[in-house]
C-alpha cells in the first residue's frame, strides 16, 4: 500500500504516477486531495471544468458524463481519465485507488517523488476549483 500526500503537489504529474502505480497492481491512498495544485490561469481552468459539467447527451441525458463537485471525488474522476476505463484492467486499477479529503485515518505518507508547486506560476487548488463549481463544504 502506497500513501501519497497531496499537499502542494502539482496535480497532473502526481495523478499520472498514481495511475501507473495502480495499473502495476499497487494499492494507492491519496490524502489531502483538496490541497493539490492545478497550474495555469485560474479563470480558464474554472471555465474548462464548468464547460465539462454542461456537456449533455441530447438523446438521453442520463448517459452524459458525470463530473462531481466534491474535491476528493473530482480528483478520483480526473485520475480515472488517465486509466484505460473500458478494459477490465483499468476498472480494477480504479478500484485500487482511494482518495481522501484531509487525513481521516491518520495515515503516514511516504516520501513520494513528485513535483512540488514552485510558488511562482498562476495556479488554483482543487478545493478552490470545487468552490467555484458550486461545492459548499
Amino acid at each position: 500500500m502506497v500513501v501519497i500526500d497531496g499537499n502542494d503537489v502539482v496535480f497532473g504529474r502526481t495523478a499520472t504516477q498514481i495511475a501507473k502505480k495502480a495499473l502495476a497492481g499497487d494499492e494507492i491512498q491519496l490524502i489531502n486531495a483538496e490541497k493539490m495544485i492545478i497550474n495555469g490561469n485560474p479563470a480558464k481552468i474554472v471555465n474548462r471544468y464548468l464547460e465539462r459539467k454542461r456537456v449533455k447527451n441530447k438523446a438521453d441525458p442520463e448517459h452524459s458524463p458525470k463530473w462531481p463537485k466534491i474535491p476528493h471525488m473530482l480528483v478520483k474522476r480526473m485520475i480515472r481519465g488517465m486509466l484505460p476505463w473500458k478494459s477490465a484492467r483499468g476498472r480494477a486499477a480504479y478500484k485500487r485507488i482511494m482518495v481522501y479529503t484531509g487525513n481521516p485515518k491518520e495515515l503516514k505518507a511516504i516520501d513520494f517523488k513528485t513535483k512540488k508547486y514552485d510558488g511562482i506560476s498562476p495556479h488554483i487548488t482543487v478545493y478552490e476549483l470545487c468552490r467555484k463549481m458550486g461545492y459548499r463544504g
